[in-house]
């Protein structure tokens, strides 16, 4: 990236940087989205803002994001990198206080807009799909009642230390799996989970700790729409490797399979038959429409 935005301008990388006092940096008070365009938009975008409006509402940070200025920001962005597509990530910080936990809000945040290229497209990905390992590190509890898409990710970065140490499956790479201290399925490093059991979709509900993603929310209406019957719940990992379908969600890579899953010993299952069930294909073409992609 040759160009970041900052507080609704765009500066040289070189030249982006934030205080040391901002309370992003010292305390993770702050909050982050990241979606990706298709044909030059940002998807969802209003979705995304508005959760992470509602997270600053509740950190008492004073920042009402507008979908109309943040979209004309990104476009100016992508132009200036040479971006026709974008990884996006718009983040929020708390911006700088006093040394110290404060028991006040903030008043003037900063703003960060990286856009980068996206992932290199890989069919294959969505027919084939991709291994999945249950991580012994477990899912944290959030620090509110609703996990939040917070600046504190040391749990993900920790699942992901430890998902490099295993061999990469023949495939290609797996995610990572976290249950809760309880034994409950959670979700991905990156991912929100789902599987499918006699055509029944099933995911684990937010009472869980995970991230109430975009995607999966979207992927829960669509099923919705197409009168495939859908479940929040409480699964167990004997439960989610009996599925018939399992797949993950989420803004950049949208509907992956599942078509393996590891075991802490390392023992390999397959899932169906071993490459995209019939609903993960069907909720992946509603999803790529619903973009507005010819497809």
């Amino acid at each position: 990236m040759k160009y970041i935005g900052m507080n609704g301008g765009i500066v040289e990388a070189a030249d982006a940087v934030i205080p040391v006092m901002d309370h992003g940096l010292l305390y993770g008070m702050g909050l982050f989205e990241t979606f990706r365009t298709y044909q030059g938009k940002p998807f969802l975008l209003e979705r995304h803002l508005n959760r992470l409006t509602d997270s600053c509402r509740e950190l008492g940070i004073a920042r009402k994001a507008d979908a109309e200025r943040i979209s004309g920001w990104i476009a100016e962005l992508m132009e200036a990198n040479g971006l026709q597509d974008a990884y996006i990530r718009y983040t929020v910080t708390a911006g700088e206080g006093l040394l110290g936990l404060p028991a006040g809000d903030y008043a003037k945040p900063a703003e960060i807009l990286f856009a980068k290229e996206l992932p290199a497209a890989n069919a294959a990905l969505y027919e084939t799909g991709r291994a999945m390992r249950l991580l012994s590190l477990p899912r944290n509890t959030p620090e509110s009642s609703v996990r939040m898409k917070s600046l504190h990710y040391m749990n993900n970065i920790l699942a992901k230390r430890e998902l490099a140490r295993y061999p990469e499956p023949s495939g290609g790479p797996a995610e990572g799996l976290m249950l809760t201290s309880a034994g409950d399925v959670a979700e991905g490093i990156v991912s929100n989970v789902f599987f499918v059991m006699k055509g029944r979709l099933y995911t684990p509900d937010v009472g869980t700790g995970i991230l109430p993603g975009i995607t999966r929310a979207v992927v829960l209406e669509l099923a919705a729409d197409l009168g495939i019957e859908a479940e929040e719940g409480r699964y167990d990992w004997d439960v989610f490797a009996g599925a018939d379908e399992i797949f993950t969600t989420g803004s950049v890579q949208e509907i992956v399979p599942v078509t393996t899953l590891i075991g802490v010993e390392g023992e390999a299952l397959t899932i169906g038959q071993g490459v995209a069930g019939s609903i993960t294909r069907t909720l992946l073409y509603a999803y790529r429409r619903k973009a507005g992609l010819d497809i």
